[in-house]
């Protein structure tokens, strides 16, 4: 199931329950918040409709590149910032919020259930306003003045646009963190070819195939703190991936933690502020101590400053910094590494019953396996499809580093200042190179309708683009889908669907568990035998998954005997 179906069915059920309590819960003070606005320029951009794909406001300027990457520039105090964000992504913005909003209809199509979600987000978000600095809620409202009305029946623009910022960390948080995989590592001084600090990030977010086509590779220069850019998409101010004009980046990837029963700092929010006021390591500390967060998160921080990188590992009720000494690389998946986490159950558990730690062997697999790291070598790895000593997962399958379904892979040089961010389709696309030394240096941003890419450091598209696999793979996911609404639906199939359903990605473990759960739910056991133990001769995702085919075949065996 989609993640966003297993966070909106959650909050739905969770608001049945606390809808009772909101008369005594205090949301009024929140619902009544407006955020600071005097002393700010206030003033409508005026926008220049170049085409379809190229908008500008003086230096400011939104276009699509050839690689259909968005590129956004903006520059200013907050509110300018803000309202130069939503009006030169105006339409894009909107259609952002239809596709996220409607698969929200689509999902929970009750009236009454849409108002229990809606008296839920209240509730949840009663204190987030308290816990997001001043000047971040001004820029959110100005990009809201640009959403949509269509949605207001949710939440007021601005309530809205604040409440998508903490979406990420309410998911983790309701799906008492079923997490998607992120993997990051850095590399410096003799693993890498000049010495110099590298890091590669695989952001593997998946709100549909629409969300994803209009990534946003947005530069920022305000009138306060370092000139930044993060790789995003339309209306989102908080940062997932990026670096600033100081050569400091900061990446996030999700850890365990317990459910909060109340919204705090975003994680998102509390790396834009890293990211916009630290040009080190020790002041990314400093800043990360202020903000108190309400799911649990691992902070990469590279630094040309130190020429390494650290983690950062936030929780609602723990703090610890993952900095070893005498090291020359560092690796991040979805579990905590520090002293501060070593006793935390839910840390444990989540390396034994998660894809975590496969995939943080795997990456330590692939850095050994390269003497030297590059840009090139970098993208290798984040393009990696296969697992431990090169065994066939699949396609999709969690415990590879390139699940072909992220929302972007990125490589940052911060002593050079450079940052390649992945075209589509997910990071297999060409890696497109920037230079924030010219970027932010520039005089000639006025009215620009050309690309700010370095083009002649771009890296290649992967050739695996070009495979028959890839059109398999593909083909698999439309058919994957047909598979979840026969089972949804329990509806039958013809034995030719399984078995093309099956060659498509016969590696993949779950061809074989789906087509064995249908036969179980028929009670055709003998059947569903064959596809169980099929699935079980592949690299299964978490061990929860396993032990649940072997709980069903251990079923099926005193069936039929």
């Amino acid at each position: 199931m989609d993640s966003y179906k297993i966070i909106l069915k959650t909050s739905v059920l969770i608001s049945s329950f606390f809808v009772l309590l909101l008369s005594s819960c205090g949301t009024s003070k929140s619902l009544a918040h407006k955020p600071i606005t005097e002393g700010y320029n206030d003033q409508l951009p005026i926008i220049k409709k170049i085409s379809d794909t190229q908008y500008t406001s003086g230096h400011n300027f939104f276009l699509k590149n050839k690689q259909n990457l968005w590129e956004l520039y903006v520059e200013g105090d907050p509110l300018e910032r803000g309202l130069l964000m939503g009006s030169l992504t105006d339409s894009l913005l909107k259609k952002q919020e239809s596709i996220f909003f409607s698969k929200i209809e689509e999902i929970v199509p009750s009236k009454f259930k849409l108002k229990l979600l809606r008296s839920f987000l209240k509730w949840y978000n009663r204190k987030l306003y308290l816990n997001v600095p001043e000047e971040y809620k001004t820029e959110i409202y100005g990009v809201s003045k640009f959403t949509s009305h269509d949605f207001d029946y949710i939440a007021p623009q601005y309530l809205r646009s604040l409440y998508l910022h903490g979406a990420h960390d309410i998911g983790h948080a309701l799906q008492d963190l079923a997490l998607v995989g992120c993997s990051s590592f850095a590399a410096w001084d003799d693993k890498t070819e000049d010495g110099n600090l590298i890091i590669g990030r695989n952001f593997d977010f998946y709100a549909g195939d629409e969300f994803a086509k209009d990534k946003v590779v947005a530069f920022v220069k305000p009138d306060e703190g370092y000139p930044f850019m993060m790789v995003t998409w339309a209306g989102m101010v908080g940062v997932c991936s990026g670096m600033n004009n100081e050569g400091l980046t900061v990446t996030i990837n999700a850890g365990k933690s317990k459910i909060p029963l109340i919204a705090k700092t975003p994680i998102s929010i509390l790396t834009r502020e890293i990211l916009q006021y630290a040009k080190n390591i020790d002041e990314a500390i400093v800043i990360a101590k202020k903000r108190k967060v309400f799911v649990s998160e691992s902070i990469m921080i590279g630094s040309a400053h130190d020429n390494k990188a650290i983690l950062i590992e936030v929780a609602p009720n723990g703090f610890g910094v993952y900095d070893v000494p005498n090291t020359n690389q560092l690796i991040c998946s979805n579990h905590f590494q520090s002293e501060s986490f070593e006793e935390d159950k839910r840390n444990q558990l989540q390396k034994i019953n998660s894809h975590s730690k496969y995939r943080f062997d795997r990456m330590e697999e692939l850095i050994k396996y390269n003497e030297k790291i590059n840009p090139q070598i970098a993208a290798n790895i984040l393009r990696n499809k296969d697992g431990l000593n090169d065994l066939p997962l699949g396609y999709g399958n969690e415990k590879a580093l390139n699940q072909l379904l992220a929302h972007h892979g990125v490589i940052f040089k911060p002593n050079e200042k450079k940052v390649w961010v992945s075209a589509n389709p997910y990071q297999l696309g060409e890696f497109v190179c920037y230079d924030l030394n010219t970027i932010f240096n520039d005089e000639k941003l006025e009215n620009r309708v050309s690309s700010l890419e370095t083009e002649q450091m771009n890296i290649a598209r992967d050739v695996f683009l070009d495979t028959e696999a890839y059109k398999n793979y593909e083909k698999f996911r439309i058919e994957d889908r047909k598979m979840d609404a026969f089972l949804e639906n329990n509806q039958d199939f013809s034995v030719e669907f399984v078995a093309n359903y099956q060659s498509l990605n016969p590696d993949y473990w779950v061809v074989h568990y789906k087509v064995g759960l249908h036969f179980y739910r028929k009670k055709q056991y003998k059947e569903a035998k064959v596809h169980f133990e099929e699935a079980l001769k592949k690299e299964i995702t978490t061990l929860p998954s396993r032990k649940e085919i072997e709980k069903y075949l251990l079923k099926i065996n005193k069936k039929i005997q």
